[in-house]
């Protein structure tokens, strides 16, 4: 269980930096996408240790624990950060949160109007 953390929270701690990078990168002043980049150097780290033969049911254990307890906090603590930056950049990006969500909304109903067999 202790190694499958340790992956983990090397993964966690090399996106947030690489999250941190891309912000400076941007000249924006905070983490773009480091909870994302951490869980791709998580499925890369479980990738390479399965190639290698190190990956046990003790890693699996330990990371599934964690991914339990842990991802979902770190997200929702993330989602909470962006939307206190959304509200506090201004109705640009409020408008630039809102309308994706709505034009998906419109674009599932046009979906499921056309693809439902039962409707037609």
């Amino acid at each position: 269980m202790i190694k499958g953390l340790a992956v983990l929270s090397f993964s966690f701690i090399l996106g947030m930096w690489c999250g941190q990078l891309l912000g400076a990168w941007l000249a924006i002043n905070t983490n773009v996408g480091g909870v994302g980049f951490a869980m791709i150097f998580l499925l890369l780290s479980k990738e390479f240790l399965s190639k290698k033969g190190w990956w046990n049911g003790e890693l699996e254990f330990g990371i599934e624990f964690w991914n339990k307890l842990y991802i979902p906090v770190v997200i929702a603590m993330a989602a909470s950060l962006d939307v206190k930056s959304a509200l506090s950049s201004g109705w640009l990006a409020i408008l630039a949160g809102i309308i994706p969500v709505l034009l998906a909304f419109w674009v599932f109903k046009i979906l499921m109007k056309n693809l439902n067999p039962a409707r037609q």
